[in-house]
């Protein structure tokens, strides 16, 4: 820690200087994180008492929601304050821990979107079998995984950060603490830890990602073999999964 003692709080720049703007976007942020929440709560809290939806799926979708609000309670709030104050500031601790966060919630949501294509793949490919393979147990397990994986991908970050020395500056280009931000502030060559940083959340976004396509690629060619009903059917299941992932996947992709 004695590296890190010249800076005990980095000043966040922020989305914009305008005051004016600055206004207008925490009404527009605040809107729609408080949409985020009361929609994915609602979700949770419908799933958690109907004795309906008690499939894998929606097993999937409850913790995804979950996971959701947390996700974007981790920057949104401190994000939204923010543009009411002049100066930004977030100390060193409330900085590592909401990097921390952000990756530990956000890798758990890509298992968990990952975890939901290889439940829909069983669902139409295997349906016969589905029952017997997708159990509460296997499903316990599979969100176990996605909630270990999320954390030591997050530690593994927090980690290679906490290790670097900071000193002055100590303004971050961003609106919320994240790693690559942070090594710009580092006073030491930061080239191979941006790789591995870039090599771990990479390996990671890309291999679900390629699981994620493959799942649909089965999906789709196996429902050659089904009625237009059942395409129907199979289709209208795997849409909004489809969409969300796009939606995840495509601004990190572009990121």
């Amino acid at each position: 820690m004695n590296n890190i003692s010249n800076v005990t709080e980095f000043v966040l720049l922020g989305l914009t200087h305008n005051e004016e703007l600055q206004k207008v976007c925490f009404v527009l942020f605040l809107f729609f994180y408080l949409i985020i929440v009361l929609g994915n709560s609602l979700i949770v809290v419908t799933i958690i008492f109907s004795s309906r939806l008690n499939s894998p799926m929606y097993f999937f979708l409850s913790y995804l929601s979950f996971v959701d609000i947390c996700y974007s309670s981790v920057t949104a709030p401190k994000m939204i304050a923010d543009f009411l104050v002049e100066k930004k500031t977030i100390s060193f601790v409330g900085c590592i821990a909401q990097l921390f966060g952000v990756h530990f919630f956000g890798c758990t949501e890509i298992f968990i979107l990952t975890v939901m294509a290889y439940d829909r793949y069983i669902a139409i490919c295997k349906p016969l079998h589905y029952m017997t393979i997708m159990t509460r147990q296997i499903c316990g397990q599979m969100m176990a995984a996605s909630w270990v994986g999320g954390f030591m991908h997050s530690m593994v970050q927090t980690l290679i950060v906490t290790q670097l020395p900071f000193c002055r500056p100590n303004e971050i280009d961003h609106y919320f603490c994240d790693v690559h931000p942070l090594l710009q502030l580092a006073c030491t060559d930061t080239y191979i830890v941006g790789i591995i940083v870039v090599a771990n959340s990479g390996m990671i976004a890309l291999s679900c990602f390629f699981i994620l396509v493959v799942s649909y690629i089965v999906i789709l060619v196996s429902l050659k073999s089904h009625s237009s009903e059942g395409r129907r059917k199979a289709l209208s299941t795997c849409a909004s999964h489809v969409i969300v992932v796009i939606l995840f996947f495509g601004p990190c992709t572009f990121t």
